[in-house]
């Protein structure tokens, strides 16, 4: 059942694409609830940072598929 090949779970094409536009997107809304949080109630702040800890979640995993493939790419190299 197991394909024996070492990868790494980000050796998919889509996983870079999706998490990058899924960080642009929690830090656009991040953006623009900004100001509502600095204005108004202080439980406001929590959904502004909220976006802004899963905009950063999701450039980590961005960078990470990007260091997955990187990484297979240059043992493909070697062969």
């Amino acid at each position: 059942m197991s394909d024996e090949s070492e990868g790494s779970a980000f050796n998919e094409g889509y996983v870079i694409p999706i998490a990058g536009l899924l960080s642009f997107m929690f830090a656009l809304m991040a953006g623009l609830t900004a100001q509502r949080a600095l204005s108004g109630d202080p439980a406001d702040v929590a959904v502004t940072v909220g976006f802004a800890f899963v905009a950063v979640l999701a450039l980590r995993i961005r960078m990470k598929a990007v260091a997955a493939q990187t990484s297979d790419d240059e043992g493909v190299g070697e062969e």
